[in-house]
């Protein structure tokens, strides 16, 4: 009879020698069969909690218990798995399954450049599940997948049968999935039953009732210092008064009353000494209250119109997709005050199209946010270096919208490695600094948790740019866009981009 895997922390402690912030302190966790949501923050360790519980770096200290059989799938998808060309040959019925549940081609891996982001992200999970891990630790798996496949793959992942760990925004996956959830919020952790909605609700509640014991701690804490300065007092007073200064050396008998005076205060005295250890007992209540702490969120984001009457106007046309596809499209008008979703299933051709829009605007390079779908590493390091060449001013007005977006901003100026959230973030309060006219962002949503997209959605809609969003995100786009500029097969093999609007 095989033994269960088991992953288990024991007093885990770690932090980056580059950041003050400690990430976990003495975090003790089982982490069971099934599926446990990793949840909180942008850059509240979300993937180093993945990176160490497979393996790819160590604790500071404690001790992790784990099964050599794990598999990490990064939020990347840079480049495809190593044994993807193993897997697409595989006829195994289990790879073939696979391959036909999550629509991976034979030629996926000869083409990984030329694919959407979406059919990458497919073929690093199918690829992983192929492998059949003890451990399976994803990260953002929904990112950039159309509603479609999305489904294809929440059903392999109810498959999964070893003990799964998931980072993701997508809160219906998380409580589809998830049989519990572990809330990040460094140093801190917090461990609840269920999918992510019942986690908040608890810690919702949790919170309240720690403002509440917090308020009712700190009145009897103020009334017991009270209590002590009015003790203090009289207790300096009869000292002074029972003193023995001034008396005469003689005079035994006053000496000996001031004596058992003193006896009968060290009695006295122990109501003081109570109240000492009252204001102890009430310090250790109020290190229990802890109230976690709430960023601001949103931002109005301080862009100008463009007083042109269209920020940019496309002639009707069509553009190679690939060697067998085309995307055709009609005359288009971008006015500056436009809010335009573009929608469509993986593969159809927005990102390619959006790339077209770009080669073809006139605009100053400071009046134009451009925010792709994913920011390699050594962007994201190129971006954070800018920032931190900033001028103080400028600086502080940057790490304004970053905490406003609901990351903490020094952690991401002293963070080696900054998450692929923080780096969006940054890009945009960068942007703003030069007070743009057009904001086109390719997947905004990905990588970003659910307090920061709803930030998001705050600033955006407080903005008089003209945004231009690529999203599979309907809730986001459903708040923010007032048009669709829809692309779907034409029934002969191309895409056909079509006007609508939003509702539609």
């Amino acid at each position: 009879m095989s033994l269960q895997p088991i992953v288990a922390f024991d007093d885990v402690n770690f932090s980056y020698e580059s950041s003050l912030e400690t990430l976990f302190s003495g975090l003790t966790i089982h982490f069971p069969e099934g599926f446990t949501g990793i949840v909180g923050a942008n850059g509240a360790g979300k993937s180093t909690l993945l990176k160490l519980v497979t393996g790819s770096i160590e604790p500071s200290s404690g001790s992790i218990q784990n099964v050599a059989d794990t598999i990490y799938c990064e939020q990347r998808t840079d480049v495809p798995p190593r044994s993807l060309p193993e897997f697409l040959d595989d006829w195994d019925a289990d790879a073939f399954e696979l391959r036909r549940r999550l629509q991976i081609e034979p030629d996926f891996n000869t083409r990984w450049n030329s694919l959407s982001h979406g059919e990458r992200k497919r073929s690093q999970i199918a690829h992983a599940l192929w492998q059949k891990p003890s451990v399976f630790a994803l990260d953002e798996p929904t990112n950039h997948i159309d509603a479609s496949a999305r489904a294809l793959l929440i059903s392999s992942l109810k498959e999964y049968s070893g003990i799964g760990l998931i980072v993701s925004h997508d809160r219906e996956l998380l409580d589809d999935l998830c049989i519990k959830c572990l809330w990040l919020n460094p140093p801190d952790a917090q461990e609840f039953a269920g999918g992510y909605s019942f986690a908040r609700e608890q810690r919702q509640q949790n919170m309240s009732s720690a403002q509440k014991e917090r308020k009712k701690v700190k009145a009897e804490v103020k009334k017991n210092q009270r209590d002590l300065v009015k003790k203090r007092e009289a207790a300096s007073r009869e000292h002074s008064v029972r003193s023995k200064r001034g008396i005469s050396a003689k005079d035994t008998d006053a000496k000996e009353k001031i004596d058992r005076a003193r006896v009968a205060d060290s009695k006295a005295g122990q109501p003081l000494r109570q109240l000492g250890g009252k204001s102890t007992q009430l310090q250790s209540r109020l290190d229990d209250a802890r109230v976690v702490k709430e960023y601001d969120a949103g931002i109005w984001l301080p862009g100008s119109q463009s007083r042109r009457d269209a920020l940019f106007t496309i002639k009707a046309g069509e553009i190679l997709l690939n060697s067998k596809r085309r995307l055709i499209f009609p005359e288009l008008l971008m006015k500056t005050s436009d809010r335009i979703a573009v929608t469509g299933q993986n593969g159809s051709g927005k990102s390619t199209f959006i790339k077209h829009i770009l080669s073809l605007v006139n605009l100053p390079s400071e009046k134009l946010i451009v925010m792709p779908q994913e920011v390699s590493a050594e962007a994201a390091m190129k971006i954070l270096s800018r920032a931190r060449l900033l001028n103080p001013e400028q600086l502080g007005h940057v790490l304004n919208i970053v905490s406003r977006l609901g990351s903490r901003p020094n952690r991401l100026l002293e963070s080696e490695s900054p998450s692929p959230g923080e780096i969006r973030k940054l890009l945009l309060a960068l942007g703003m600094i030069g007070v743009p006219h057009l904001i086109v962002m390719d997947e905004p949503t990905n990588h970003l948790d659910l307090p920061s997209i709803e930030a998001l959605e705050v600033a955006l809609s407080g903005s008089p740019c003209g945004l231009l969003l690529v999203s599979h995100d309907q809730p986001f786009l459903d708040k923010l866009a007032t048009v669709r500029w829809h692309l779907s097969d034409d029934g002969q093999g191309d895409s056909q981009l079509t006007v609508l609007d939003h509702e539609e």
